[in-house]
């Protein structure tokens, strides 16, 4: 089979590698738009059993991601000037440049083209192949092609963010909440190399307005930003995306969903099927299980449909809690005020349980009352654990009724 990868991110750098992992015979090609070594971002996280599916995949590739990978094994927040800290939240991180140089070597070691600087607008550019992949991200263009086909709807988030990086090392996945006289910014942050950590920065519009940083050039963004956390930074600076002018590159966060993933020999993968927000620390990992998904589910196929039916069937079923997740974890930050004002160690369990569907709908202080009894009453805890995912899919239809 003649196999094209449009996109050379981590998804489809997997998805080549556990193709040819398959069957050496494929003929397999990753065209990347960027020149080699160009890539934005600091480091992407990891869980542990997202590194335990890694190593039943690919043990090789597996193992020189966990030797790149920097682990933590608590979480700190600092609210203000009072601090909490809460033991036994594993987790790993690894430089997004790191991880595509790993996949990148694997891949060509197993016989994989990839070529640099090769933007493809159109499969149509693409006679020869039998499959498309397209690995372009949330802003692909193989996908807003057929838009009409895909069917791709997108929902906007309220807060402004900023992707930064830091010198300063993080040895515990860190959030610190600072209260300004334009209201509270915050930021986590976490170490990916011996060297360099990443700093994600949030807030509400009216916070963001009022600290001037929806104007600020990004140099004196970045000073902005350093005096507000310096007490977190200890004197280390804070390194935004190279040679860019203007105003610092705030987003507002897009969660992107399709409804059909493939059209003829075309399929999406990764950001251009999905996103999920930042605040769960997913997006990687998540693009990585799809490619896992796609390559088993065409993994003896004597025809490419059903193999891309039932990669799409699989993932949308397993990405339904992790969606889920995800939008309650994004509203728990767009209605801090409702959290923040908590004693530190009850903020920070709460801010441990922002996934729940439940969280919304009950106060604060109840709800962290009821979720200690329910570490204690196995009683209780079922209850939890049976009545969120219904609560999460009531809401969830209802959404989608409104829409």
């Amino acid at each position: 089979m003649k196999v094209v990868c449009v996109g050379g991110g981590p998804a489809t750098l997997y998805f080549s590698i556990l193709l040819k992992l398959q069957a050496p015979s494929h003929d397999i090609t990753v065209l990347e738009r960027n020149p080699a070594g160009s890539t934005y971002g600091w480091g992407v996280t990891y869980w542990p059993d997202m590194l335990e599916r890694l190593r039943r995949h690919d043990p090789t590739s597996a193992s020189a991601i966990s030797d790149g990978s920097l682990r933590w094994r608590d979480g700190v927040a600092h609210v203000g000037e009072r601090t909490t800290t809460h033991e036994g939240d594993e987790g790993f991180a690894i430089g997004r440049h790191k991880l595509l140089d790993i996949l990148a070597r694997r891949a060509e070691s197993l016989g994989v083209g990839i070529e640099y600087g090769h933007e493809v607008p159109d499969r149509a550019q693409l006679p020869g192949a039998d499959l498309v992949v397209a690995g372009d991200g949330a802003n692909s263009t193989m996908r807003d092609r057929h838009a009409d086909h895909f069917g791709t709807h997108t929902t906007l988030g309220r807060n402004p963010y900023l992707w930064l990086g830091t010198t300063k090392v993080f040895r515990s996945f860190t959030f610190a909440f600072v209260q300004t006289a334009h209201g509270w910014i915050w930021c986590y942050a976490y170490g990916y190399s011996g060297e360099h950590s990443t700093c994600v920065v949030e807030c509400s519009k009216a916070t963001w307005q009022g600290l001037e940083l929806d104007r600020l050039p990004q140099p004196e963004a970045l000073r902005r930003l350093e005096g507000i956390f310096a007490s977190l930074l200890e004197g280390h600076s804070l390194i935004g995306r190279s040679g860019l002018g203007g105003p610092a590159p705030w987003q507002t966060f897009r969660t992107l969903t399709n409804r059909t993933w493939s059209h003829g020999n075309l399929v999406l993968l990764g950001d251009a099927a999905h996103t999920t927000h930042y605040s769960i620390g997913a997006g990687t990992t998540l693009a990585m299980q799809d490619a896992m998904v796609l390559a088993s589910s065409l993994a003896g196929a004597k025809t490419i449909q059903p193999a891309l039916s039932h990669y799409e069937r699989t993932r949308k079923s397993e990405l339904l809690s992790v969606q889920s997740a995800a939008r309650h974890s994004a509203q728990w930050y767009e209605n801090l005020p409702r959290y923040i004002q908590l004693p530190p160690a009850h903020m920070f369990a709460l801010l441990g349980q922002r996934h729940s569907p439940l969280l919304p709908h009950i106060p604060p202080q109840l709800y962290y009352r009821i979720d200690r009894a329910a570490d204690q009453l196995q009683s209780l805890r079922r209850l939890k654990q049976w009545l969120g995912p219904r609560l999460a899919r009531t809401l969830q239809h209802r959404d989608s009724a409104r829409g």
